[in-house]
């Protein structure tokens, strides 16, 4: 019986490994670009729920993440300024400031002039 289980685990562990070297394939199929823009993406989605801005409203407002996810965005797309075409990062630069404003408004201490959240990358930012 425990010579089965063995084969099961054998078969589950080259199904994984073939997943992995699948996956693997697709992430060298995408542009850097793409790989970028995604993240910067996702970095975005996150310090919006963080900040309250989903229809969920304050059920998952947590501004000390927040100011993590608008800090790493804001580095993100100041280390890959030169990397992408402003077609992509002028949208992206657009919503870092909305969210770097949104995160001054939810504050009940406010940030001074260039100590919020990216504003180290960004300079500071005013509405």
């Amino acid at each position: 019986m425990s010579a089965g289980s063995s084969d099961s685990s054998d078969s589950s562990d080259s199904s994984g490994a073939s997943d992995f070297d699948a996956m693997t394939r697709d992430i060298a199929e995408v542009p850097a670009v793409e790989v970028i823009v995604t993240v910067a993406v996702n970095l975005m989605s996150a310090a919006a729920v963080k900040l309250g801005l989903t229809e969920e409203g304050d059920e998952h407002k947590d501004l000390d993440e927040a100011r993590k996810l608008v800090h790493a965005l804001a580095g993100l797309l100041d280390a890959s300024t030169t990397e992408i075409s402003s077609f992509h990062a002028a949208p992206l630069r657009d919503g870092l400031k909305s969210l770097q404003l949104a995160f001054r408004e939810a504050s009940l201490v406010p940030d001074g002039p260039g100590q919020g959240p990216g504003e180290k990358y960004t300079g500071p930012v005013y509405g």
